[in-house]
């Protein structure tokens, strides 16, 4: 009888998403795993303090500073960076189990974050989320009511900055409406999966197998 031809390869798709604070990434990957369960989300550490809602563990591990730097000296990170007076940082075994698993991993992550995970896993897919515009931008941070207006200045100042920095990434997606930057995302994956270069090692093993 004859084999079926695998078409994907067998490990998942590292998914790095981020961009300026505010711009509305946890919402998108709160959208996105409503629409595809079958993408695994990314639970990062933190030092900040949890918001209204957050939970640990859930949102993020949240964590002392002696804890986090911790974790920095035993290298169980695959990223880190200190972002506005707090660490972020991405746990390294969860990801790496994951994407041997076959599945698909999303960070949600801050750009100095992205960049040091691209220097690692430059075969991943790093999408950068953009608002419309700054003026956009400083309004939703604003409607949060958790940042001072000193805060606010900061914050867009940073955005700035990691705007400036757009071409490290592979794409770009505007968040105008989040249902839409779900589904750019989705065709981005999409178009991912069917890169020759992913296809092609296990078609050709699939084709060897045929006799």
């Amino acid at each position: 009888m004859m084999n079926k031809l695998k078409t994907g390869t067998d490990r998942g798709l590292l998914l790095v998403l981020s961009g300026p604070s505010g711009v509305g990434k946890g919402t998108i990957c709160t959208a996105l795993r409503q629409k595809s369960p079958h993408l695994v989300y990314s639970v990062s550490a933190t030092t900040r303090s949890p918001r209204q809602g957050e939970a640990d563990g859930v949102n993020y591990f949240f964590k002392s500073r002696d804890q986090f730097e911790s974790m920095i000296q035993n290298n169980d990170l695959l990223e880190w960076a200190e972002y506005v007076g707090n660490y972020y940082g991405t746990p390294r075994s969860f990801v790496e189990e994951t994407l041997a698993q076959g599945r698909d991993i999303i960070l949600e992550i801050e750009v100095q974050g992205a960049l040091k995970v691209k220097q690692s896993f430059p075969e991943g897919v790093f999408i950068f989320i953009m608002p419309p515009s700054l003026e956009e931008l400083r309004q939703r941070i604003e409607n949060r009511g958790t940042e001072s207006l000193e805060s606010i200045s900061q914050r867009l100042s940073v955005a700035r900055e990691e705007i400036s920095l757009l071409a490290h990434y592979d794409y770009a997606v505007v968040n105008d409406e989040v249902s839409l930057a779900c589904e750019r995302i989705q065709a981005i994956i999409t178009a991912e999966h069917c890169k020759q270069e992913r296809i092609y090692p296990t078609l050709l093993h699939g084709l060897e197998e045929v006799k």
